[in-house]
């Protein structure tokens, strides 16, 4: 079962010109009335080569994310981002928040790839997964949040866009526009999940 959001619609094209021609998916699962888990015992692996099963990252909010390593500017728009927010975390990231960085590209994106990426990129912070894993593993945890992974007609990836808070709980609190993240937003949800525990 799918259902179109304003952050995410399967095949439409972005007016944006920063996004212009990406195609999108969308978010049905780990809505908050489905009562879906998101964070499900599957392991991936980190950036690092360590294996990491999502079900493990339970009891603090975690904030998720969809890259690919190859991506040509997009996915490295989000990253930086996404490293807004960690900078205004400080030390609460890892501490009290755990942010994931899940490739949609498993194929080509193994464990130093990712590290490469998040090097490249800045994205060294403590409590920051970089993740990949098997096509298998990949596309059963992008379907915990809703999702799956699609190719444009000339072989390249198809991006996601929606950044999803999940609560400690696993359970989804908050999804937001990737396009045009704003870290004070996603600072003040994840300070209010934090409080909540």
């Amino acid at each position: 079962m799918k259902a179109t959001t304003p952050f995410a619609c399967r095949a439409g094209r972005l007016a944006a010109a920063a996004l212009a021609g990406l195609m999108l998916h969308t978010i049905a699962a780990c809505a908050p009335a489905s009562n879906s888990d998101c964070l499900p015992a599957i392991s991936l692996v980190d950036q690092n080569g360590r294996s990491v099963s999502l079900s493990a990252l339970k009891g603090k909010p975690v904030l998720v994310d969809f890259i690919y390593t190859s991506c040509p500017g997009p996915c490295r728009t989000l990253t930086q981002r996404m490293i807004d927010v960690a900078r205004r975390l400080g030390p609460a990231l890892g501490s009290q928040v755990t942010m994931v960085s899940i490739s949609i590209d498993p194929e080509h994106d193994g464990p130093q790839q990712m590290l490469d990426y998040a090097k490249a990129q800045g994205a060294t912070q403590e409590g920051w997964l970089f993740l990949t894993g098997g096509p298998g593993e990949v596309d059963a945890t992008l379907a915990a949040f809703g999702l799956s992974r699609e190719r444009e007609s000339d072989g390249s990836v198809s991006h996601i866009v929606g950044v999803i808070l999940v609560g400690p709980d696993g359970r989804k609190l908050h999804e937001y526009n990737g396009e045009n993240l704003k870290y004070q937003a996603v600072v003040a949800d994840l300070q209010k999940a934090i409080s909540r525990g």
